[in-house]
């Protein structure tokens, strides 16, 4: 059995987000957003939220963009020029055509934490690639939604 966990950021203090990983046993936090460095992104931006991370949870951050939508999508999306079904048809193709699924399996990821900044999972990339993993795995996947 695998466990795939996600996790955002957005309306979580720093206390609770780290508390939430290190109570759930996360192995290894895995930040699937294209950029790591907002300024908007407080204790999440990404050397300070791998210095965070180790310090505080003792497991390593990888910052993997093969995960994250592409810069257009995501504009198209926060301009509401694509519904949601299309952004999820789109997403998951990207992952097919980034062949994630050959170039990083699913057995590495067991007791991972898929990070976004999204604060629920509902309309997020984190869960989409979850369940393309899920979905697309020979292993037993479940996943579990930090909030």
């Amino acid at each position: 059995m695998i466990t795939l966990y996600t996790i955002g950021f957005t309306k979580k203090s720093a206390e609770y987000f780290f508390t939430l990983l290190r109570d759930n046993h996360v192995k290894q936090l895995v930040d699937v957003r294209i950029s790591n460095n907002s300024q908007l992104a407080g204790f999440a931006k990404g050397k300070d939220l791998e210095f965070f991370v180790k310090e505080i949870c003792r497991i390593p951050y990888k910052h993997i963009t093969d995960f994250a939508p592409s810069k257009e999508l995501l504009d198209q999306w926060h301009k509401q020029e694509v519904t949601w079904e299309e952004y999820v048809k789109v997403y998951t193709n990207l992952l097919k055509d980034r062949d994630v699924l050959f170039k990083y399996g699913v057995k590495s990821f067991d007791s991972s934490c898929f990070l976004c900044s999204e604060d629920t999972p509902e309309q997020c990339h984190r869960r989409l690639l979850a369940e393309y993993l899920q979905a697309h795995s020979k292993e037993n996947v479940t996943i579990v939604h930090l909030s």
